[in-house]
């Protein structure tokens, strides 16, 4: 039982955020290998894997946004209709108004700016709940989409569609794969080989520590590869014309910069620090209301780019654009490791969370199963989720969302003065 307590702590990290993070990639694995066998293989081809990438990435990109805001202590109900706000909007712009297509996608950032703006102010400087701005929020832009669009559908511009419909193009010599995408695929591999040596020499570095074996780091980078290739071969080697999505470079560029982002900057170590102990984090000198304010900005501006991602994909814009985006960033975000009292989470868990999510929804449509099972079987996994974490705090280990019941607890007896301890805050793993 030691050694296989130490084996996991050398392969996976010895650290709660560690396993919670591996723990959730086996559940994707797992049903992965479900939807595999039951639809005869059919979930991993070519062209599903490109469809899944198109079709789910604005939600991930919208789980981002949802992650930093709910690790900030708040909740933001209004991003599917800040999404289909902007998207109508952008294409009114592009295709009414001659607007280029990309000074419409700028003219969209700012829109969804000024939008977080507006509910940041309301948030942070006047006091309003996030729950209540951002619900006034999703109304007064639903009704915005619907009266600017007057209820109908906008076509988009042929070239906007790249953003959201597009590929990586097709050039060098003839591989029979994807070049650009094979590319991608080798540059990925060597930030794997790179950052797990990295990771040695900096265990190395620090006093009083050793690094995992060495067969240790090469079963991990052997694993990662295999994975890497086998995904790249996939996306280089569907029909012609398709390779890697351009939304899924949009979401993979937007993943590495903010989890750089919360992981290494003061800034991010902010949010972290205000969602833990908002009171202990202004006492630290954090300015409380700059960091309310710019994590519902924030929040907005990334829905505009997913709403406009997903016009793009769908070629209109439309009055149903973004119902129940909110719900799905939010599932993402919990199933993915964020706690709701705030403080904890990380981008890649999100990340995770999304895709769980959607390979959950993809692989119940190719089997067959109606739209109806295939919210109630979505709404039960989540509980599940849910209930396993609650276990998981019953039975003294690590849970999500054990500070939930806190507010309903009766108080406990009164420690002499001078006894009791601050709360700890709680930072970015």
């Amino acid at each position: 039982m030691s050694y296989l307590k130490e084996l996991q702590r050398n392969l996976f990290g010895g650290n709660t955020s560690n396993a919670r993070q591996f723990g959730m990639i086996f559940t994707l694995a797992a049903i992965v290998l479900f939807f595999q066998i039951r639809t005869d293989g059919l979930t991993l081809t070519s062209g599903n894997l490109i469809a899944l990438t198109q079709q789910y990435a604005y939600i991930s990109i919208l789980s981002i946004g949802m992650l930093m805001v709910i690790v900030a202590g708040h909740i933001d109900l209004s991003v599917g209709s800040v999404a289909a706000f902007t998207g109508i909007v952008v294409a009114k712009a592009v295709t009414e108004h001659d607007v280029p297509w990309p000074l419409g996608v700028l003219l969209g950032l700012v829109v969804g700016a000024l939008i977080g703006a507006w509910q940041g102010f309301w948030v942070a400087y006047i006091g309003v709940p996030a729950f209540i701005v951002t619900l006034a929020g999703m109304l007064l832009f639903r009704g915005g989409n619907q009266y600017i669009g007057n209820a109908d559908t906008v076509p988009v511009p042929e070239g906007f569609r790249n953003i959201g419909a597009g590929y990586l193009p097709e050039i060098g010599p003839d591989t029979g794969y994807n070049n650009p995408t094979l590319l991608l695929g080798l540059f990925i591999c060597l930030v794997v080989v790179w950052r797990e040596l990295r990771a040695r020499q900096v265990r190395r570095q620090m006093e009083g520590a050793e690094p995992a074996p060495l067969w240790i780091s090469i079963v991990r980078i052997a694993v990662m590869l295999v994975l890497v290739l086998f995904v790249t071969l996939r996306f280089a080697g569907g029909r012609v014309g398709t390779s890697f999505p351009v939304s899924g470079i949009i979401l993979a560029v937007l993943a590495v910069a903010y989890s750089f982002y919360t992981r290494n900057t003061a800034g991010g170590r902010y949010i972290y620090a205000v969602g833990g102990n908002a009171r202990a984090a202004e006492l630290s000198g954090v300015k409380l209301k700059r960091v309310n304010f710019l994590v519902m900005m924030n929040m907005s501006v990334l829905a505009a780019l997913a709403g406009m991602i997903f016009v793009a994909r769908s070629a209109a814009s439309g009055p149903q654009d973004g119902l129940s985006w909110e719900l799905d960033a939010i599932a993402a975000v919990f199933i993915g490791g964020a706690a709701v009292s705030g403080g904890l989470g990380t981008i890649s868990g999100s990340i995770v969370g999304g895709l769980v999510m959607a390979v959950l929804s993809n692989g119940l449509q190719l089997i067959g199963t109606g739209s109806d099972m295939v919210q109630i079987i979505k709404g039960l996994f989540l509980l599940a989720a849910v209930a396993l974490d609650v276990y998981n705090k019953n039975q003294g280990r690590f849970s999500i969302i054990g500070t939930l019941s806190r507010p309903f607890r009766p108080a406990p007896a009164a420690l002499p003065e001078g006894s009791q301890q601050d709360e700890k805050v709680t930072t970015a793993s």
